[in-house]
């Protein structure tokens, strides 16, 4: 990428400066308000700790969840702040508001190598407004707690493709850089759209056709190989005129799926075999059967062994792998078969030299909750929508404002 980076805004000098680092902390909790996956904060450290080590003085903002524009205690920064603090062997103050008296009061004390957190940028409405002058009022607010001779670092790659006060307006305002996780992420994603090594195959996973269409599309005419799972293989299965039971289904997508399996038909790789379920939840009554055999009232919940089989077949011959959408529903043990296994094929190709990328989102969480090898991959995105809207060739907003 063009854009100036962290190493550039290092050499330029930091010590004393108020520095506002944009990063993606936007983490899972369970119903305790525990932190289920720590992923994001973990990647978000090696910036933070840079600029504490040269002394700025460090304000942080982030997002979690989708409050409505408004203070809500379930989706407080607070558990996060804690986690943050304990990776980064410091303390770390979470602000009370977002650009409010405490924040500001918090951030005119600070010294430096502080770090300051400010709580979830969403609970201010102006973050995701569709009106500049709005989310304008919000960055110049945020631009205060650093003082005119800040800077901005962004580092939440999971939120570039998102025209945000806190990702894209702030830049128009400070001198700006792109921190080292979102250098990284375009990097490997460029590598995956420019120089990819055949050959090339794409997992791709997930509950809906049409979240995924975009990069089907783009990507289909570009690869060897495209292994379709998860709850989107059954309107692909259905456009081939199969009976999917009570199967997850998008009845407005098998048409357009019937095109692209019609022009694609050598590159689209759908499940041989399903493991159906009487009920969705984690102690239904399950059974294997051939993709054209699903029972009526039963449900899809995974992909079969011999699906597992073949696509591992596939892919561990693969030079480049993209793989984001889990194949079942892997948050249930007895559903989990199918992803473990694609996942671990995945592996075995990185092993033999591919180059290989998770693609953020729940497939990231996938390789976590299943206790598979983070290093097992050549890279694991932090962001599962900006992934994908790099490689459908969108122009991402939070980055395209760091080349200016």
């Amino acid at each position: 990428m063009t854009a100036k980076t962290l190493q550039d805004l290092l050499g330029d000098g930091v010590e004393g400066r108020g520095v506002l680092v944009r990063s993606d902390l936007n983490v899972p909790l369970d119903d305790n308000g525990e932190i289920t996956d720590p992923g994001r904060i973990i990647a978000s450290v090696p910036t933070i700790n840079a600029l504490v080590e040269a002394g700025a003085k460090v304000v942080v903002t982030a997002h979690l969840g989708r409050p409505k524009g408004e203070p809500d205690p379930k989706f407080s920064l607070a558990p996060v702040a804690a986690k943050l603090a304990e990776l980064l062997g410091r303390n770390v103050q979470l602000a009370g508001d977002v650009v409010g008296y405490d924040a500001l009061s918090r951030s005119e004390g600070l010294t430096d190598g502080d770090v300051l957190l400010l709580e979830n940028v969403r609970f201010d409405a102006r973050e995701t407004s569709k009106d500049d002058a709005e989310r304008g009022k919000l960055a110049a607010a945020l631009v205060e707690l650093v003082g005119e001779d800040g800077a901005f670092v962004s580092d939440g790659f999971g939120v570039v493709h998102r025209k945000q006060a806190s990702v894209y307006d702030v830049a128009k305002l400070l001198p700006h850089y792109a921190g080292t996780l979102v250098a990284a992420e375009v990097d490997v994603l460029a590598k995956l759209t420019e120089t990819s090594e055949r050959p090339y195959a794409v997992v791709l996973g997930g509950s809906k056709v049409s979240d995924k269409l975009a990069v089907i599309e783009a990507l289909a005419p570009k690869v060897d190989t495209l292994v379709i799972g998860g709850g989107m293989c059954f309107t692909f299965l259905a456009a081939q005129g199969l009976s999917v039971g009570a199967s997850l289904l998008q009845d407005e997508m098998i048409e357009t799926c019937k095109g692209l399996l019609e022009r694609y038909a050598d590159v689209i790789h759908l499940p041989y075999d399903i493991v159906v379920a009487d009920k969705f939840a984690a102690d239904a009554e399950s059974k294997v059967v051939p993709a054209n055999e699903i029972p009526e009232g039963w449900l899809g919940l995974d992909i079969g062994p011999e699906s597992v089989d073949r696509f591992t077949a596939l892919l561990t011959e693969a030079k480049t792998v993209f793989w984001n959408g889990p194949m079942g529903v892997f948050e249930f043990e007895k559903f989990a078969a199918g992803t473990r296994g694609v996942a671990e094929a995945i592996v075995t190709a990185t092993g033999k030299g591919a180059f290989t990328v998770v693609g953020g989102g729940d497939s990231a969480a996938a390789v976590r909750a299943l206790g598979l090898p983070e290093d097992g991959f050549s890279h694991i995105s932090t962001g599962g929508g900006a992934s994908l809207e790099y490689l459908e060739g969108k122009e991402l907003p939070g980055i395209a404002v760091l080349e200016d």
